[in-house]
């Protein structure tokens, strides 16, 4: 009854919630998300900086998270490139003087605070022509003023920043009277003015003052509490506000570090003078005020201008358009014969179904999936390259990447399901494999996971299986089939990288940036080359003689060997990959030392995965495998031995990774302990006859596309090129995530769908008329690599 009870239960949702609704409400959901954001930002302020100034929240101890946009962590070096012959001057009293020695000491970490207290205090740095001034001006009154006109006739002292803020000196001297209140709101209107000339040609921040902790504060500053400090910053925001021109005034608030010492100021040594992490935000909050727009930090969204798209960027969008106004025209004339065939019932990285098996298209379907595709690439745009949605910072706790992966296993479990065969990974099974990882790796990446050594490590274990899939699932193919076309291999070609190439010409960044796909790329031509190469040795050749068998350990090995001169020698790998045209490909910021560490790091996996399908495949030809439904796939004794030696690696591995103390140490021996993991992980799903029987439908689902999931994260799902996370409802992150997510994975299903449409149309079977086309495509890409070769990297790529 409750098995019963079970089935109706998801035949009902399924019935009822189906992709192609999904898909309605995601579009629906999107255009109120921008209808919202607009008028937030048109009616509520969308100015980035003032958020970075003004607003934020603790993600954890000593993480500060602006509101809706990310902050950059500045090193020194940083530092001194973006303040160059720069003047800074900081203006106040000692909670100033705080400020002045958490900003210096990001330009200069072994910086001490030794400057004498109430007096001047100067910092330099010769080779950056630099300067920062601290100026003691506790009270704001007439000599502070006279300071700031004296700026305004010596243009060579005049500084590029000023920083400036006073209230507890004239709290402590006059008792925190009226008559002071209103004597410091009259020198702040006259000192004012000349602050706003100085912004003319420079910044100015007036800093809120600090709360304090009363119950800590000696005696003769009793007085200065925080209800007088709130009296003395409605002063100053209200003479600010009455300075305003066009609207808005230029002297900066910076109440950033206020609202961070509301949660911190309980620490505090003296009551007064803020402990020194939030001191720390504050000069960060400060540092991203001035820098981010010099030096566009790709994880500093805050204060930044937007460039204009470049000239691809925009041919792109031309090409979008015109692809639907072409469909426009064809559905008006009523050319409505086109229906979409059935997509094929597997993931981007492994086998297709041949398309012969698909309804042919009609003329205008290439054009409706074009269109599809270019609503699909407006919404990446304006995610991660428009200043529309917001943007916040990844901070890490185990909560937040162990509890999802709890409840994506209970789904799992929840659609189970009796598979329609029971070999060794078959087709529902990898699925199942590839799905289950992808959403490990999605919630991995989301979380920030990877500043935790072991779930890195396991992550990594992850990367390798999918490359080894890559191996077994080419070698079975060709092996199996020996179809060694050029249809084949440019239908591999086209879906691999389709969605990649029109995100590097839409995005704006370099083939290497998605990494993971020239890696399986290169594997998937280093498997062609191998398996093409004479003599071809298929599994029909092979059963007429054992000697073949050889033959393929033989190209094995030499492959084997291939693989290591590349991996140790650095200089040869790198030297080899760095040649044009080929360097546009393998390249990222002018360098191939990414690709190198990404290759590097599974070198081993693909070449693991060919020897495995190679193994397996002779052993089920020659019927060793007991592969029929609940059937054991060894005898017991060897199978109960399989199962322990599985389950003793996977205990060994974890161990191992939770010991190791830097992620360089673990990755010099992930090559060669990845595979143990992945065999052991094999032999535990595939020994029981009862587990090859059944398979979660709902991680096989996500394995079907698990490759545009895993491009499409980088820029719908999380942020600024994945150093962030997406943010499409504001103040609720659990809510933003189930938006997000929702939009993210029907995009990327159909991004998968337009794939199938379009590579039917662009890889035709013919040989003459591929030839063609590849003969165009050459050109095109020729013309592209032209039009960039000469370009500047793009900023923070």
């Amino acid at each position: 009854m409750a098995v019963l009870a079970y089935s109706l239960g998801k035949r009902e949702i399924n019935q009822h919630f189906t992709i192609k609704n999904a898909k309605l409400i995601s579009l629906v959901v999107v255009i109120l998300l921008l209808m919202f954001h607009t008028a937030l930002r048109y009616y509520g302020g969308g100015d980035s900086c003032e958020w970075l100034l003004s607003r934020g929240r603790y993600l954890g101890e000593n993480v500060w998270q602006p509101y809706g946009c990310m902050m950059h962590k500045y090193k020194s070096i940083e530092a001194r490139t973006c303040l160059a012959e720069k003047r800074i001057a900081f203006v106040g009293d000692s909670r100033i003087r705080q400020l002045f020695y958490s900003f210096i000491k990001i330009i200069d970490p072994e910086r001490r605070e030794d400057g004498n207290k109430h007096e001047d205090i100067s910092f330099g740095v010769e080779s950056s022509s630099l300067n920062v001034d601290f100026l003691w001006y506790p009270e704001a009154n007439n000599s502070m003023k006279e300071r700031l006109m004296s700026w305004r006739h010596e243009a060579s002292a005049k500084p590029d920043v000023v920083v400036l803020g006073a209230a507890t000196w004239s709290i402590k001297l006059h008792s925190g009277s009226s008559e002071t209140l209103q004597q410091y709101k009259v020198n702040l209107t006259a000192i004012v003015v000349h602050l706003e000339r100085l912004a003319d040609h420079g910044e100015v921040y007036w800093v809120l003052q600090d709360p304090v902790n009363e119950e800590v504060l000696s005696d003769n500053r009793k007085m200065i509490t925080n209800q007088q400090l709130e009296l003395y910053n409605e002063a100053a925001v209200d003479v600010l506000n009455a300075s305003k021109r066009n609207g808005r005034s230029r002297v900066k608030l910076f109440g950033a570090a206020r609202q961070a010492a509301m949660e911190t100021i309980t620490q505090s040594d003296d009551g007064l003078h803020l402990p020194e992490s939030t001191r720390n935000v504050g000069a960060m909050v400060l540092m991203n005020s001035v820098c981010n727009k010099i030096l566009r930090p790709i994880d500093g969204s805050c204060c930044q201008t937007l460039p204009p798209p470049n000239l691809l960027q925009k041919l792109s969008a031309c090409f979008f358009i015109g692809s639907a106004v072409v469909f426009l025209v064809l559905h008006v004339l009523g050319n409505n014969r086109h229906r979409r065939p059935v997509p094929p019932d597997v993931e981007s990285l492994e086998e297709k179904k041949p398309a012969t098996a698909a309804v042919p298209l009609g003329p205008k379907a290439p054009f409706q999936a074009l269109c599809r595709m270019g609503i699909i690439m407006s919404y990446f745009y304006l995610c991660d390259r428009a200043d529309v949605f917001m943007k916040e910072q990844k901070f890490y706790t185990h909560s937040t990447f162990f509890i999802p992966l709890i409840y994506i296993f209970i789904l799992g479990i929840f659609y189970s399901e009796n598979s329609k065969e029971t070999k060794l990974l078959n087709r529902e099974q990898t699925d199942e494999w590839k799905g289950w990882m992808q959403l490990v790796i999605l919630i991995y990446h989301i979380s920030g996971a990877s500043a935790f050594i072991p779930v890195y490590m396991h992550v990594r274990v992850l990367v390798a299986a999918y490359l080894f899939q890559t191996g077994y699932g080419h070698f079975s193919f060709f092996w199996l089939k020996g179809d060694f076309g050029l249809y084949r291999i440019c239908q591999v070609l086209f879906r691999l990288n389709f969605l990649v190439l029109v995100l590097c010409v839409v995005m704006d960044r370099p083939y290497q940036f998605y990494y993971f796909v020239p890696l399986v790329t290169f594997w998937f031509v280093v498997i062609y080359g191998t398996l093409a190469m004479w003599p071809q040795i298929l599994q029909k050749k092979a059963n007429s003689s054992g000697i073949w068998h050889l033959g393929v350990l033989a190209k094995l090995l030499g492959l084997l060997v291939f693989i290591c001169v590349f991996a140790f020698s650095q200089g040869f790998f790198e030297s080899t990959f760095s040649m044009w045209p080929f360097s546009k490909l393998f390249e990222l910021n002018g360098s191939v030392h990414e690709w190198w560490f990404r290759w590097k790091l599974d070198r081993f996996a693909v070449i693991h995965g060919m020897l495995f399908a190679f193994i397996y495949l002779v052993l089920q030809k020659r019927q060793v495998l007991s592969e029929g439904k609940g059937e054991v796939l060894f005898s017991s004794k060897i199978s109960n031995l399989l199962l322990l030696f599985s389950v003793i690696s996977f205990i060994t591995y974890s161990i191992w990774a939770s010991s190791c103390k830097t992620k360089t140490e673990c990755n010099k021996m992930h090559p060669y302990v990845s595979v143990v993991q992945i065999l052991a992980f094999i032999l535990i799903r595939n020994i029981p006859g009862y587990a090859r029987s059944i398979y979660s439908s709902f991680f096989a689902w996500f394995g079907k596309i698990s490759l545009e999931l895993f491009i499409c994260q980088y820029h719908i799902w999380l942020a600024a090129d994945t150093k962030g996370i997406l943010v499409l409802i504001p103040g609720n992150p659990s809510v933003n995530i189930m938006i997000s997510t929702f939009i993210f994975v029907c995009v990327a299903h159909e991004i998968s769908l337009i794939t199938n449409d379009l590579a039917q149309v662009v890889i035709p079977k013919d040989s003459v008329t591929l030839l063609k086309r590849l003969g165009a495509m050459g050109l095109l890409s020729l013309a592209v690599l032209l039009l960039t070769r000469e370009s500047q990297a793009s900023p923070g790529a």
